[in-house]
């Protein structure tokens, strides 16, 4: 019976707000491949183990194809509005073809290139901080506008617009809403990332939606795939770095033997562990990775069947001890790079980079010109994001 089958992504536990959902990470030694149920009563395999989840998310067996009968999608084909289906929802070739018109400006060369003006965002925030009222919500003084900052430079979105794509990046990433709330928030970024690569084509910038503007002239790109690629970016840039910076000072703030260790050594290299370390411990997307199989695929003594449903769940592999040890500890020494925080295959994350870069600048930078930077209320009092797809706190109230 379904109704027996566990139930994803589950609840975490009250007292570990940064571990996964005890149910689910009971499964990795007890059941790695099983079945789960999801909110509208479907049944996908459930992929625990950090082996199988890096096979799979190489197996050309398995479609990243939301439009495939069978695909677990956390939100029905119908209730997405008008815009066209995101590239990382597409298997190879079209998705390759789309992916590489906005490849280049996340090579790595390029984002180095970003690191000072991305140095100069941190530091007048703190600058602000610093000058401010104390205590402070370290989540709008701090952890948001740095990577709506940087993304809407990269992009060529005004940043004074950061209060309407912000409250819309909310909805559509908050499990909870309804349908119709989803299309709503959807559409009206759409329109908005539309709007503005017509006012691209009118007068083109050094940035990246002008890029999708010459794609578009050539012929190579529709313009409603220009303006749904601008809404994927746009989210991505800033929510998934916004929680990082967040969650992660928390648990530093929670272990301050690791936020001594970070904030006493000036060596670059244990900064760029640090930030291998936070990003697989805390590893924010707990949706899963979402797949279907297009054959029939045998593993962990069970045969996944064409057409059937599977989740790859990250949080949970990047806790595998048998990859990590100790792997519910944190250790900024630990070499960590293996992690799946940012998928594995051709559809790992494309901003990893630029994610990466500015994580180094605000863990290495941070707390070494803030110091006595200190939680100012109770770990218990945080409101953690338990209702999104990307893990976070909503507020973080600190002080110094």
């Amino acid at each position: 019976m379904t109704s027996t089958l566990p139930v994803f992504p589950g609840a975490r536990a009250e007292k570990c707000p940064f571990d996964p959902p005890p149910a689910i990470r009971s499964l990795q030694e007890e059941a790695p491949l099983t079945r789960v149920r999801l909110p509208d009563g479907t049944t996908p395999w459930l992929v625990t183990r950090f082996a199988d989840q890096k096979a799979l998310l190489s197996d050309p067996r398995i479609s990243s194809d939301v439009t495939r009968p069978g695909y677990p999608a956390q939100v029905a084909i119908e209730d997405r509005g008008k815009a066209p289906v995101s590239f990382i929802l597409m298997d190879d070739p079209e998705h390759k073809r789309l992916r590489r018109m906005v490849t280049a400006p996340f090579a790595i060369r390029r984002i180095e290139a970003m690191r000072p003006g991305v140095q100069q965002i941190v530091d007048d925030l703190i600058d602000a901080m610093l000058a401010g009222p104390n205590p402070v919500d370290l989540v709008q003084a701090f952890a948001l506008p740095v990577p709506s900052l940087v993304i809407c430079r990269l992009l060529g979105v005004p940043y004074t617009d950061h209060d309407f794509f912000q409250d819309n990046s909310k909805v559509l990433i908050n499990r909870d809403v309804s349908p119709q709330e989803r299309q709503a928030a959807g559409g009206r970024l759409f329109d908005y990332l539309d709007d503005l690569l017509g006012e691209k084509i009118a007068r083109p910038g050094d940035d990246l939606l002008s890029g999708l503007v010459e794609r578009i002239a050539a012929g190579e790109l529709t313009r409603e795939d220009a303006a749904q690629m601008g809404v994927l970016m746009l989210i991505a840039g800033h929510e998934t770095t916004a929680n990082m910076i967040a969650l992660g000072t928390l648990a530093l703030l929670e272990h301050p033997d690791q936020l001594a260790l970070l904030r006493s050594s000036p060596d670059p290299a244990l900064v760029a562990s640090a930030v291998e370390e936070l990003l697989r411990y805390l590893h924010i997307t707990h949706n899963g990775r979402r797949r279907v199989a297009v054959e029939d695929i045998e593993l962990a003594g069970e045969t996944i069947r064409a057409g059937e449903g599977v989740i790859l769940a990250g949080d949970i592999g990047n806790r595998d001890p048998s990859v990590f040890a100790d792997p519910d500890r944190l250790d900024l020494t630990r070499n960590a790079r293996q992690h799946v925080a940012f998928g594995f295959g051709v559809h790992q994350c494309l901003g990893q980079p630029l994610a990466r870069m500015e994580l180094r600048v605000v863990y290495g930078t941070l707390y070494r010109r803030i110091p006595t930077l200190a939680l100012a209320t109770t770990v218990d009092q945080v409101p953690f994001k338990h209702d999104g797809s990307v893990y976070g706190v909503y507020e973080l109230p600190v002080t110094w």
